[in-house]
């Protein structure tokens, strides 16, 4: 065993959870895997190193003890060999030592590990871009990706023959070997049968054994109408092959949306701004905007319009997904005042603002001699 420190090879953190350090090893695995790397010494040895790793992090018991001492966790201790000390002799197997203390509770775990020959998939997720216009009509994208395939020599079989497959002889059918390393006693994933139980007489010559390939796979993809930021689309058995005629797993599409110029989007309504001038926004009018589809669209401002205030036009935003209905279009409004004037544009606007002075001072006054004529009475 090397002097590897595991959680560096793995790229994971000391504080990792175990489906951190499984989604690491995956990673690892396809990019490393001997199919992408032929003839490449240096991704054997990284693939050597990253099982390595993996088989002593994913087991809780072998990563407290390996946390605790290191390497030293799994080499004799005391400097002598703890099998001779307590009459453990070369000529016995550690299974059989291992079975016969913990009996018929090991058989029982022996049974399950020789019934287990398949693997399932894993699922997988492939984040997607859409346009807001790409989201309100639906789209098909095709979208290409690396995954574990089914092998097509061997039908995900991994041998090349129906009846080629045997008892494991280093695990004898359990799946595990099992070792003493002073008072502990430990349990690994056979590395011959890597779990299985069993080993293919006749491994299939493109797979290996193991009924399955990693390539490059194209997929057509439906996108629904109406799919907003955070969608996830299941594709049921697009995931990852299993191993030796395990279940597939399923692909999750994600969605994201690219921001438009125009809209922003609030669940089903779509919000724009719309600026107008002040005598529009004070006399009222009509005004044209266009909606997500590219349609013309008349919108009435109605007189005394403030800034900031929203206008509705209803069933005009967001397809609602999976329905025949679509949420509103909000218009926010804002007023834009001019920088610059002309000369008679000015003078209007003199007149028109002692026009409202008056009209502001004279309400106020009567306000005052309505209070004082009512108080007086």
């Amino acid at each position: 065993m090397s002097e590897l420190d595991y959680y560096q090879v793995l790229g994971v953190s000391r504080t990792a959870s175990q489906e951190e350090i499984k989604r690491a090893y995956r990673k690892l695995v396809l990019k490393y895997h001997p199919d992408h790397n032929p003839g490449d010494k240096n991704a054997e040895q990284k693939i050597k190193n990253i099982n390595e790793a993996y088989d002593i992090l994913k087991d809780e018991k072998k990563r407290s003890a390996y946390d605790q001492l290191g390497h030293q966790a799994f080499k004799n201790s005391g400097g002598g060999n703890y099998q001779q000390h307590h009459g453990f002799t070369g000529g016995i197997d550690p299974n059989d030592i291992f079975e016969n203390i913990f009996g018929d509770f090991m058989g029982a775990r022996r049974s399950s590990k020789t019934a287990f020959s398949k693997k399932a998939g894993a699922n997988l997720k492939y984040d997607i871009s859409l346009t807001l216009e790409e989201a309100f009509y639906g789209v098909t994208k095709i979208i290409s990706f690396k995954t574990a395939l089914t092998c097509d020599a061997c039908t995900g079989k991994g041998s090349l023959d129906n009846n080629s497959t045997s008892s494991c002889p280093t695990c004898r059918g359990s799946g595990v070997t099992r070792s003493q390393q002073g008072f502990f006693f430990f349990e690994n994933t056979c590395q011959t049968c890597r779990g299985a139980g069993h080993v293919i007489k006749n491994p299939c010559t493109k797979c290996y054994g193991e009924g399955r390939y990693i390539n490059t796979r194209n997929l057509e993809v439906k996108i629904p109408a109406g799919v907003k930021e955070g969608s996830r689309i299941k594709l049921t058995g697009e995931g990852e092959a299993g191993s030796r005629g395990g279940k597939t797993g399923d692909l999750y599409v994600c969605i994201t949306l690219i921001p438009h110029n125009t809209f922003s989007v609030d669940g089903n309504d779509l919000h724009c701004q719309l600026d107008i001038n002040c005598t529009t926004a004070a006399l009222g009018g009509e005004v044209e905007v266009t909606d997500i589809t590219g349609s013309k669209l008349k919108l009435k401002i109605p007189a005394g319009t403030q800034n900031n205030h929203k206008l509705k036009l209803s069933g005009k935003g967001m397809q609602i997904l999976h329905s025949d209905r679509c949420g509103n279009m909000i218009v926010h409004v804002n007023i834009k005042v001019p920088k610059s004037l002309t000369k008679s544009q000015r003078e209007l606007m003199i007149k028109l603002d002692k026009e409202l002075n008056e009209a502001s001072e004279e309400g106020f006054l009567s306000k005052v001699r309505n209070f004082w004529t009512s108080g007086s009475e």
